[in-house]
């Protein structure tokens, strides 16, 4: 045990790998240097957190912060100090920025950009595309980079990646577990017209469950015969929970917290275009087999999806108006109301924003409160009871899908490599992220 520490948290609940102790954590270098007893002696700096849970750090690997070319929406900073005030310690950032990030040329001028300006740890992921299909393999090997991403369906950005060939191709190239985006691009083409003028509420008719469903077969068939492993992002449906509980040997599964909060029609009476996302938020049956999927292990991994537009782009007439909403910040928040409310375990929480994400991408020295991992912690008041608001918002975009949720449960500090990102709801220090180490 080291001697001196350059913090100590003391008195919280610490969530372990073997369950919530009351112990002291103490930090040096960065890294987790001992859990148990330490003397005041012992310590450079003091984090009282009686009465406080200590969470793994929250890794959000399905973030979209717009930078290069979309910075009217958001950028690196913003963005990621819009996590720290979650308490999220760690994003993956997405490639459908203005250009998509399709190379290493690309990948190193995000790694630059974000350097000295995000207060969170990062990596970013690499867009799959027709071009670069052959070497991806390559790719996903850099340094700072969290995997490929490929969209089998048009979404926002103009990556897209849509037959056979060229999904087998991507497939074939490189070891590491590829994410999808899985909407069927023929489909969606056929059924635009049911994208009615000024009606949100026919996104979910348009982007329809078939679409996942017939993707998702697709995928998974491509890859079994490929023997890649993949990984799906922001699954919707009741009938991809069937098919992935069949394909577990292949495929992880990530939800996120719009589609397990916000339901239709409700959201789009309520929000209209602001509700918009793709894939859709759909009605309640396809919530709930969500939600079963959850209690029963076959989702392994929760992220935002945070893709903020402005409200003069939201504002427009559906469906000219784009796909997205905001997140980072609230995930903690709302994941932790679902926590209050019975439908989630605090232990299941910690299993799908820490140690899933850190499993599904090899993510090396986080996902745990272990001695030698990162100093990464989310400190939480169950308890906390706060409204969401969009003043509060730190994203460029200004605005919230959960604007007036009261939340049971709150961030109230996040340490980044045992440095103290954010406190009692005010950002500490100056950016100090890094890029995300992987095995």
């Amino acid at each position: 045990m080291s001697d001196t520490f350059d913090l100590v948290i003391r008195n919280g609940q610490v969530a372990t790998p073997g369950g919530l102790v009351q112990t002291d954590i103490g930090v040096a270098e960065g890294r987790i240097a001992a859990l148990g007893p330490i003397e005041a002696s012992q310590a450079g700096e003091t984090f009282d957190a009686a009465g406080l849970h200590v969470l793994p750090g929250v890794i959000d690997a399905h973030v979209h912060f717009r930078e290069p070319g979309l910075t009217h929406k958001e950028d690196f900073e913003t963005g990621a100090r819009a996590a720290v005030l979650g308490g999220v310690t760690a994003v993956f950032e997405m490639p459908n920025s203005d250009p998509v990030t399709t190379t290493a040329e690309r990948l190193l001028d995000k790694l630059a950009r974000a350097k000295g300006r995000m207060a969170c740890d990062y990596a970013f992921y690499i867009g799959g595309s027709a071009e670069n299909a052959g070497m991806l393999g390559e790719l996903e090997r850099l340094p700072g980079c969290a995997g490929v991403k490929i969209f089998m369906g048009a979404s926002t950005g103009s990556l897209l990646l849509a037959d056979e060939e060229g999904l087998v191709r991507a497939l074939r190239s490189g070891r590491r577990r590829m994410s999808f985006h899985a909407e069927d691009e023929e489909r969606l083409q056929r059924r635009k017209g049911l994208a009615l003028s000024g009606r949100p509420d026919t996104h979910p008719v348009w982007r329809d469950s078939e679409c996942a469903h017939a993707a998702a077969q697709r995928l998974l068939r491509l890859a079994r015969a490929a023997g890649r492993q993949i990984h799906v992002l922001h699954a919707t449906t009741a009938e991809e929970m069937a098919l992935y509980a069949l394909n577990r040997d292949i495929a992880t599964v990530e939800v996120t917290a719009n589609h397990l909060t916000l339901v239709a029609p409700d959201c789009y009476e309520r929000l209209g275009a602001y509700a918009q996302m793709n894939p859709p938020v759909r009605d309640a049956a396809h919530r709930a087999a969500l939600w079963q999927a959850v209690a029963n292990g076959l989702i392994d991994a929760i992220g935002s999806d945070h893709a903020p537009h402005t409200r003069a782009e939201k504002d427009g007439v559906y469906p000219q108006t784009p796909s997205g909403m905001p997140g980072v910040q609230t995930l903690v928040p709302v994941l932790l109301t679902h926590v209050a409310e019975g439908r989630l375990s605090l232990q299941r929480l910690v299993d799908l924003t820490s140690a899933g994400p850190a499993r599904i991408y090899g993510i090396a020295g986080k996902g745990r409160i272990a001695a030698g991992y990162d100093a990464d912690f989310t400190l939480v008041d169950l308890k906390a009871v706060r409204t969401i608001r969009n003043a509060d918002m730190a994203s460029r975009c200004g605005w919230t899908q959960f604007d007036g949720m009261q939340a049971t449960g709150w961030p109230m500090a996040t340490v980044v490599r045992g440095r103290i990102a954010m406190r009692d709801g005010e950002a500490q220090d100056a950016p100090s992220g890094a890029p995300v180490r992987f095995q």
